[in-house]
């Protein structure tokens, strides 16, 4: 059953880059417009030497604005569910950056900061702060009422009262923020490489390719980039089921329980 479970999505690529390549086939589409998925592999393979180095500079760009962009976003939604008033006044000033575009955003930040890591940090940051916060918020805005009062009866401090039960009542919320901002946070690196950025990168490597009209180059470039969003989503995804072990066993494991 777990194989069956492993093999679908492998399957599913296959399909569609089987249907890929018929479509490019039977409707003869010119390589400039449609690449085959062979002619993808091969502008992949005959490029990979400079793309390594491009895609690695674009991951790191993703994985530490993602860090920081979760890490804040989870403080400062602990911090507006203990404080009310921080919730009121902050909360509409969190939805109000998110009604700027984030495109809007990339020119005061390169005045502000200038060229380089810093904006495309912030970039990437603010497109995971958001749902962090909301759905932490969410998750500790439905905890009962009534285990926070008993705990609090049997000498339970705020402290084990956050571990033992708050902080465990945020997790799935939190995992659902985190596999969405895995998944995006390549997107805030591309943009910020095209608006905020001098430094290399995969989105720098698309604009130069595209300029060039290496069309096959190109859909390499975006072939890695979902590569890369596809794996910090699956990376969250196991994190997800070693941190919320009850959503799939009745028991916990044996070392967890030692």
């Amino acid at each position: 059953m777990k194989a069956v479970r492993l093999a679908t999505p492998l399957f599913a690529v296959l399909l569609v880059a089987a249907v890929w390549q018929l479509a490019v086939s039977v409707f003869k589409v010119p390589a400039y417009v449609l690449p085959s998925p062979s002619q993808t592999w091969s502008a992949l393979g005959d490029d990979w030497t400079n793309i390594r180095s491009l895609a690695a500079q674009t991951l790191y760009e993703s994985a530490i604005g993602f860090l920081v962009g979760a890490g804040i976003g989870f403080a400062l939604a602990v911090a507006m569910a203990h404080v009310k008033i921080a919730h009121r006044v902050l909360y509409p000033i969190l939805i109000a950056t998110q009604a700027v575009p984030i495109v809007a955003i990339a020119a005061p930040l390169v005045i502000i900061l200038g060229y380089g890591l810093a904006p495309k940090l912030v970039i990437v940051g603010l497109i995971v702060f958001f749902p962090v916060v909301v759905n932490v918020l969410d998750g500790l805005s439905g905890i009962d009422a009534g285990m926070v009062n008993l705990a609090r009866s049997m000498g339970a401090g705020p402290v084990k009262i956050f571990l033992l039960i708050r902080l465990p009542a945020t997790l799935s919320p939190l995992f659902s923020a985190l596999k969405l901002g895995a998944a995006y946070a390549v997107t805030g690196a591309v943009i910020g490489e095209w608006t905020a950025s001098i430094t290399p990168g995969l989105g720098k490597d698309l604009l130069l390719k595209n300029s060039r009209l290496d069309t096959a180059g190109v859909y390499a470039d975006v072939l890695l980039l979902t590569a890369i969003g596809i794996g910090g989503f699956l990376l969250m995804t196991i994190l997800e089921r070693v941190a919320t072990p009850w959503r799939t066993r009745s028991t916990a494991r044996r070392w967890f329980r030692r």
